[in-house]
């Protein structure tokens, strides 16, 4: 490998991104320019052309289009209110009741829409009045929705786990998306522990008991949302469809449950709600298509070799080479996405953590978990930026108590990372994986 590809590639890259060019273009172009290093440019337009198109032709993605549809009509379809009021039957009775209610209807809002920045938004747009009115502090409740808003990109179904099946290879969807729940609780939970020593030290209210009828109709109320989750996983693991096949299932369950039984949303609502999803779904895939470019130029270069023949050359040891990824991982996600961090740096470390003997699924469980605290921190986190938003305060306000959270989420990571069975238990209990 020439280093000089690795500085025109790393240059370039990150030269457009900070002169403001959208970052599914600038993978592309610094792409293109590498290429070029080692080819003519006609041919190099062909190869990136090629590689695009042959890195979108695949049944597995048709998952992310359905997915994102569902989730769009679910975001409209006054899920959140119903998950939140029964968060309550469930959390109310703790310490700082109202936070430990945001982690929950984010844990369950976000596996239900796909979408931290969603979950984010919706959670947190109900709770932050509440959480106000109470007493609670705006900067410590923002700080909880922004940091609870990721947990269902772990908790299935997941847009990022079907990118990451994709990208390394072929490694199964339902595998990824039971050895997600188990580490996606793990962090719901981690967080609600620093909010119940918080809720401690400020003496911060606990709600009411609901009367067992309210309980029951609340639970009876969010009870059809959290059923699509049910028949999703369910139908999966029992080998009645796909995951693609669940994706498209799951568009018609929401769609019935929306404009049918919750009737939030109307005919005249949809053809809105399919182009924004469109929109969506078009910058993922365009994202996805730039991306294998980029990793078929890393791989012309020997990028992905030379740097596991350098972290191998550091240790043997898979702890200190997991330590080093992890530590990589976390810096990359302060300054980018989750799916385009996921989608240039799975290829370069899937071959080590494999050489090291690595399970894939705990390996995407991993890359899912780290790279969704970067969405949680400055300078370009997304739900940072909507939870701070929603909660009416600050970006320089709420930093100080996230960093309690930042601590136990990394600390959770280190479980995830360290003990395998948090993340494979489920797939091979259900899979024989």
């Amino acid at each position: 490998m020439e280093w000089s590809t690795v500085i025109v590639l790393c240059s370039t890259f990150f030269f457009l991104l900070f002169a403001g060019v959208p970052i599914s273009f600038s993978i592309g172009l610094a792409s293109l320019i590498t290429i070029m290093l080692s080819i003519p440019f006609d041919a190099a337009i062909t190869v990136i052309s090629q590689k695009m198109a042959s890195g979108l032709d695949s049944f597995s993605l048709l998952a992310i289009p359905f997915f994102i549809l569902a989730g769009n009509i679910m975001n409209r379809g006054g899920i959140a209110l119903r998950l939140i009021e029964f968060a309550k039957v469930i959390g109310g009775r703790l310490p700082g009741s109202l936070a430990h209610v945001n982690v929950l209807a984010n844990m369950m809002f976000g596996s239900i829409s796909g979408s931290a920045v969603a979950s984010a938004a919706a959670v947190g747009g109900t709770m932050a009045p509440l959480q106000r009115k109470e007493g609670y502090d705006p900067a410590f409740s923002a700080a909880v929705n922004i940091t609870s808003s990721p947990t269902g990109l772990l908790i299935p179904p997941s847009n990022t786990f079907i990118v990451y099946s994709l990208i390394s290879g072929g490694t199964s969807i339902g595998a990824l998306f039971l050895a997600g729940y188990i580490p996606g609780i793990l962090m719901g939970l981690s967080i609600m522990l620093v909010i119940g020593f918080i809720a401690k030290k400020r003496n911060y209210p606990v709600s009411p008991k609901p009367s067992k009828s309210e309980a029951i109709k609340k639970t009876l109320d969010a009870l059809p949302s959290l059923g699509l989750i049910v028949v999703i996983m369910g139908g999966i693991v029992g080998g009645i469809f796909t995951a693609t096949e669940a994706s498209a299932f799951a568009v018609v369950y929401t769609l019935v449950l929306a404009v049918i039984f919750y009737r939030e949303v109307s005919l005249k609502q949809l053809p809105k709600i399919i182009l924004d999803s469109v929109v969506t779904t078009s910058i993922v895939l365009l994202l996805i298509g730039t991306s294998m470019g980029m990793s078929w130029a890393m791989a012309n270069a020997d990028i992905p070799y030379t740097i596991s023949d350098a972290l191998l050359n550091i240790s043997e040891n898979p702890i200190v080479i997991l330590l080093i990824i992890n530590i990589i991982l976390l810096v990359v996600g302060i300054f980018m996405d989750m799916t385009p961090a996921l989608l240039i740096f799975t290829p370069i470390f899937f071959p080590i953590v494999t050489e090291l003997g690595m399970d894939p699924v705990h390996f995407g469980v991993l890359m899912a978990f780290n790279l969704s605290i970067g969405i949680c921190t400055p300078p370009v986190g997304s739900a940072l930026f909507i939870g701070c938003s929603v909660g009416g305060v600050r970006i320089d306000r709420v930093i100080k108590p996230l960093l309690p959270f930042y601590a136990v989420l990394i600390v959770a990571l280190m479980l995830v990372t360290f003990i395998p069975e948090l993340s494979l238990a489920l797939p091979r209990i259900f899979l024989g994986y």
